[in-house]
């Protein structure tokens, strides 16, 4: 049976224009001015930043006196830093870089993001990535063979950076000792066909097109996670759980690949105001056909029930909208936890 999680293959997503053509109004309920909204997203190559513009010409159609554009970034946790800068008033970004940034963790060590959850979007899952010719010679049973050998770790920054160090830190592994670049995925690509690295990280949803590209000229091989690897990972981080990438997900891997997966969150400060958060998720899910236009894999997960799947305290504009929608949220994510 199909992995929950599972994303079907990622079709070419077209950018949008995010919507910005109207001046910023007073919104209520809060002392800043949150009538315009600067949405974080990723690279204009990934899911982030189509998916953030159509979240902004959705909330600027449908959210009255506010005004949604879609930013490029470097992804995750430099959308964190945007939110604690007040650069950005909403963003896009893995559960380990929310869960970080609220605790003051790691990147955030003695400055906590003040931050709150709208709602889970979809899942990323981890592929550790290498070329069947790569591996005919390192021999890559269990991810933990890659400690010591030329790795991309992906941009400083980025969701997918901060995945592999948590990764690396749980099984014990030398992530500063390790030879670890940090390159974006096209770069990765480039780095495998060179023989410049010997494996690199993907943090996607599955059937990512860089990936695609990758597998056309070069046949490649996922890296499994074997069982101790994932339940070391999983006991240390909660936020990430048990995935398979089925065999055929990708041409030339035949077989399944036991991995990891964790959700990407939709974040903005712990002082948006109540209204316009319960107003943008109700534009948001209202208005779901907007989004999957962008990103297609998302129909099985742009539903309301995903809101349970926050790892970090939900906004109370979205507890309240769950409470009048029928959503049952879990203990550990409602304020008044403090988690």
């Amino acid at each position: 049976m199909r992995n929950p999680l599972a994303l079907a293959t990622l079709p070419a997503c077209a950018v949008l224009l995010a919507a910005c053509g109207a001046q910023p109004a007073e919104q209520g309920g809060g002392d800043d001015d949150y009538g315009s909204v600067t949405i974080g997203t990723g690279s204009t190559s990934g899911v982030y930043y189509p998916l953030g513009g159509a979240l902004a010409e959705v909330i600027s159609a449908e959210v009255d006196g506010v005004t949604a554009s879609a930013t490029s970034t470097e992804a995750s946790v430099a959308n964190m830093k945007l939110i604690d800068s007040g650069e950005a008033q909403m963003a896009i970004a893995q559960s380990d870089a929310v869960s970080q940034a609220v605790a003051g963790q790691m990147e955030f060590e003695g400055t906590p993001v003040d931050g709150k959850v709208l709602t889970a979007l979809y899942p990323n899952v981890y592929h550790a990535v290498t070329l069947e010719s790569i591996n005919e010679d390192q021999d890559y049973e269990c991810f933990s063979d890659v400690d010591g050998d030329r790795f991309s770790a992906g941009p400083a920054g980025s969701g997918n950076a901060l995945a592999s160090e948590l990764i690396f830190n749980a099984l014990e592994l030398g992530f500063t000792s390790t030879d670890v670049q940090h390159l974006d995925y096209a770069d990765t690509s480039t780095a495998l066909r060179d023989g410049t690295i010997d494996a690199g990280s993907w943090v996607v949803g599955e059937g990512h097109n860089t990936l695609l590209e990758l597998e056309a000229t070069d046949p490649i091989h996922l890296v499994p996670f074997c069982d101790d690897e994932r339940e070391q990972i999983t006991d240390s981080y909660p936020y990430y759980s048990d995935h398979v990438i089925e065999g055929g997900t990708y041409s030339t891997v035949e077989d399944d690949v036991d991995t990891i997966a964790l959700w990407n969150l939709l974040v903005v400060p712990s002082d948006f105001p109540e209204d316009a958060a319960y107003d943008v998720l109700e534009a948001i899910y209202g208005n779901v056909g907007d989004l999957t236009a962008v990103y297609a894999n998302g129909e099985d997960y742009f539903v309301p029930e995903t809101m349970a799947e926050s790892s970090v305290a939900m906004h109370p504009g979205a507890v309240r909208w769950a409470e009048d929608n029928g959503v049952e949220l879990p203990a550990e994510v409602l304020p008044e936890s403090g988690s």
